[in-house]
């Protein structure tokens, strides 16, 4: 599978593009842990035309997480252009990525993100303008429809491949589920099917274990499988989907040392409580320490390694309550007895 130059390989998975999520930090870390590629947090073209601090920030890249993408969203050709090419001059990304998907109000309800389903010439025009504006293999990211009765994907699929994108991710839900209720693949497949579709499909929503990535390459056929929430306080789940998909290809020992110094064998649960503890290092390196473990509280409450625990409700509170790296630290290792006590 290829967008533009970069060669992906017969099973790649991708880090979603996700607001207060994927930030350096942590696309580094899934880089790291097996993603093919990983995606910055989406940014407001208006922002960047504006130079706004905030949004300039998030274009920040580092050579050890390329392939990245960086994703852009807005609702005005010429601006989503301009800032298309700043992202090019500033952060010189692998891939720029278009979001018409996000479902949220502040920005599908203005006519950006999702809204773009609901203005598909404005959305085409804003494509074109963009491919045509940067040397860079343009992608796009969106939905199957407005909602229910507008599911457009199947026709619209080959107006964004009309207008230049050399990939097209489709999450399997329309706006109007937001992120309720199972993801529908079928269409996602039809896209995939279609004859004259000559681009990868990159088919996103609910993977969420090995044994589903396998199932959405067989049964759906795309190219390419994205990873979202199903990452939050399991960003291993890359290496545990590469290990399933392409175990002759696992990560060495050394090169799991890169992710985190740690005395256990991979995937193991003390492995896994050092990776957050790393997680957590990282973030409060990259803004403070405060703020920084503000940032991977969503993390912390996501992680699968702390369900089924029985009494473990207080723990989980004083875990997200912990205001210094001492604090957290101590209320995890505590956490590591509680496993083990548990799985005597």
């Amino acid at each position: 599978m290829k967008i533009g130059n970069i060669e992906f390989g017969p099973h790649p998975v991708f880090l979603a593009p996700m607001e207060d999520v994927t930030d350096i930090g942590f696309r580094l870390l899934c880089k790291r842990l097996g993603a093919a590629m990983v995606y910055s947090e989406f940014v407001a073209a208006d922002a960047l035309v504006r130079m706004v601090n905030r949004s300039l920030e998030k274009l920040k890249v580092c050579d050890e997480e390329r392939p990245v993408a960086v994703q852009i969203y807005g609702k005005e050709p010429g601006s989503v252009a301009e800032a298309a090419r700043i992202v090019y001059e500033q952060a010189r990304p692998d891939v720029l990525d278009l979001n018409f998907g996000c479902p949220v109000k502040r920005v599908a309800g203005k006519g950006a993100g999702a809204g773009m389903l609901q203005n598909i010439p404005k959305m085409l025009e804003i494509t074109k303008a963009v491919v045509d504006a940067v040397p860079l293999p343009v992608t796009v990211k969106t939905r199957l429809g407005w909602d229910a009765e507008h599911k457009v994907i199947t026709t619209l699929a080959e107006q964004l491949q009309d207008c230049g994108i050399q990939a097209l991710t489709i999450h399997g839900r329309t706006r109007a589920q937001m992120y309720t209720g199972e993801a529908d693949w079928t269409l996602i497949g039809e896209v995939k099917n279609n004859p004259r579709i000559h681009i990868p499909i990159i088919g996103n929503g609910d993977v969420t274990s090995p044994e589903r990535a396998k199932e959405c390459f067989e049964r759906y056929g795309v190219d390419a499988v994205m990873v979202g929430r199903a990452t939050f306080g399991r960003p291993w789940i890359f290496k545990e989907i590469m290990d399933y998909l392409e175990p002759e290809h696992k990560l060495t020992n050394e090169e799991l040392q890169q992710v985190v110094e740690s005395e256990y064998a991979p995937l193991s649960t003390d492995w896994k409580i050092d990776v957050l503890k790393e997680q957590v290092l990282q973030s409060v390196r990259r803004i403070d320490e405060y703020r920084g473990i503000l940032h991977i509280r969503r993390h912390l409450a996501a992680t699968p390694l702390f369900k089924g625990i029985p009494n473990f409700r207080e723990t989980r509170i004083a875990l997200l309550r912990a205001e210094t790296v001492e604090e957290l630290f101590a209320i995890l290792e505590q956490t590591r007895s509680i496993i083990k006590d548990t799985m005597v």
